[in-house]
């Protein structure tokens, strides 16, 4: 998702995108969400305890969210090069961290 919301405010730096429109702009969000959709939705579903998986729906959503915020945060680095990841960034996703450890502590 990070790619469907946020790749657009790149389009002005490529060519054939430069003059896109925001009807264009949110048709290629929903295209990219729409492939992320398609990997994420059975992804919970062979995952989720209910259907014989081994996370639970706390462990599902905080999986998504730390994976989501690593994504952004690899994607913001190499793509929005005036933007910086600084010490209090670093705290914020180590408590991130932390959650991961006590949501699946048994």
């Amino acid at each position: 998702m990070t790619i469907a919301w946020y790749g657009h405010l790149r389009f002005k730096d490529i060519s054939f995108l430069k003059n896109t429109g925001m009807i264009t702009a949110i048709f290629i969000s929903w295209g990219i969400a729409l492939l992320e959709y398609s990997l994420m939705v059975p992804a919970n579903k062979l995952g989720a305890a209910v259907n014989g998986g081994p996370y639970n729906m706390w462990q599902l959503k905080l999986i998504q969210e730390i994976i989501s915020i690593s994504v952004f945060i690899i994607f913001t680095l190499v793509f929005f090069k005036t933007e910086t990841f600084k010490w209090n960034h670093l705290v914020g996703f180590a408590f991130l961290l932390a959650a991961v450890y006590f949501f699946f502590r048994k």
